[in-house]
């Protein structure tokens, strides 16, 4: 089989950056092929941090936590942003807005929950990681709910006794 390899030039359907677009120089050239390899461009969400150590967590004050939780909420709100930029399925769509809603809803609580101490702007407890996976996005989103989230809320529940 022959890939007719000198050729000068191929009908391209897209322009690649930093390389030529001889076949051969595809073959010859990783660096040629490494351009083309646009995975690496391609967005993806970031995650918060969801797991939860019972003791560093108990130890922060609240308005650490909600500064936590917070901008886990913040990340997640983007990412849910990046998700709805790819090509995602009507019911996807549907679900992302859902989501969407549902994280603007806890912000718009939590951020108005008046809480004494020095105020904490809102920061997250570890460093991020990404992801273009929708299963994994809302995994991360129900183990943020049912874990800092639902943890932080308790704490404050001697506050129901008082109304």
């Amino acid at each position: 089989m022959d890939l007719h390899l000198n050729n000068p030039r191929l009908g391209l359907a897209s322009e690649v950056w930093d390389a030529e677009t001889k076949p051969l120089d595809f073959v010859c050239k990783t660096a040629a092929r490494r351009a083309m390899n646009i995975v690496a461009e391609i967005e993806s969400a970031l995650l918060p941090c969801t797991e939860l150590h019972v003791a560093s967590w108990e130890n922060k004050s609240h308005q650490e936590k909600r500064g936590d939780i917070v901008a886990s909420l913040g990340l997640l709100t983007e990412g849910v942003k990046v998700l709805k930029g790819l090509s995602q399925p009507r019911c996807g769509s549907l679900l992302l807005q859902r989501l969407e809603n549902n994280i603007n809803n806890y912000l718009l609580i939590l951020t108005h929950i008046q809480l004494s101490g020095p105020v904490v702007s809102p920061a997250l407890s570890c460093v991020p990681q990404r992801t273009q996976s929708m299963t994994t996005f809302l995994t991360r989103y129900k183990q943020l709910i049912i874990g800092k989230l639902e943890r932080f809320v308790v704490n404050l529940e001697n506050r129901c006794t008082a109304q």
